[in-house]
């Protein structure tokens, strides 16, 4: 049976984009309103939902349990390097999320 969660949260980027894969220190953690069940397979798919900065915002993911995960938003980063000028900061967005068992 599957169990579907939504939700939103306000992010900024105040620090340089990650530039490292499994450095989750600069993300946010969210807790799920209800956890899923033990054992459940989740995945969490976010969309930017505002239009408040001039740059396009990127949004990771990472440590997906069936209690919560970590987000994190900076400018979009390509061959490492971001593409704005201000190194990966961004302003306040609002951003959905919808998580789901597969």
């Amino acid at each position: 049976m599957s169990m579907m969660l939504t939700g939103l949260i306000d992010l900024d980027a105040p620090n340089e984009a990650e530039l490292r894969g499994g450095q989750t220190g600069t993300f946010t953690e969210v807790t799920f309103p209800t956890p899923f069940p033990p054992n459940s397979h989740v995945i969490v798919i976010p969309m930017v939902q505002t239009f408040n900065g001039p740059d396009t915002p990127g949004v990771r993911i990472a440590d997906v349990t069936t209690k919560g995960f970590r987000i994190r938003m900076n400018e979009v980063v390509v061959e490492g390097k971001a593409l704005a000028p201000r190194s990966g900061t961004h302003t306040k967005e609002t951003i959905a999320w919808l998580a789901t068992t597969v």
